[in-house]
């Protein structure tokens, strides 16, 4: 009888990195975040007028952005008020302190279109009483 020093069912020594699990969690954390995108939506959704208007130039700071939207609720796009509805005294408040920390802070109105005209005065009335120097009004760009 003959004993063979070789087992053949033994496995050999992989010296390699098995890197599929990581390509499965890589691949799980993508479908994630394109899922999630496009829920993450900043600002109040707001149906702009439609005008031809020159935009912003690409370099310039971002504007920050006072809202009113259709129920005449006021938003600023800052820290945590920009989902929350401001009073008229608190945006106020928390203009003046954003001009206290950039005197050349840009400021411009985001109305939707359906808010009466005396709503959007009103609310440029309120940011000029807090020192906004100039505004802008925000437009969506016309159809063709």
């Amino acid at each position: 009888m003959q004993y063979s020093y070789r087992n053949p069912k033994r496995r050999r020594v992989i010296a390699e990195i098995n890197v599929v699990p990581y390509i499965d969690v890589m691949l799980v954390l993508l479908i994630i975040f394109m899922v999630t995108a496009p829920l993450i939506t900043q600002g109040v959704k707001v149906d702009l007028p439609q005008a031809a208007a020159e935009p912003l130039s690409e370099d310039s700071k971002p504007p920050l952005i006072a809202s009113i939207d259709k129920q005449g609720r006021y938003y600023l796009n800052v820290g945590e008020s920009v989902k929350t509805p401001l009073q008229a005294s608190e945006m106020k408040a928390l203009v003046s302190a954003q001009l206290a920390l950039d005197k050349n802070a840009q400021f411009v109105v985001k109305g939707d279109g359906d808010v009466p005209y005396k709503s959007v005065i009103d609310l440029m009335v309120l940011l000029q009483e807090a020192g906004v120097p100039s505004l802008g009004l925000m437009t969506e760009p016309e159809d063709e």
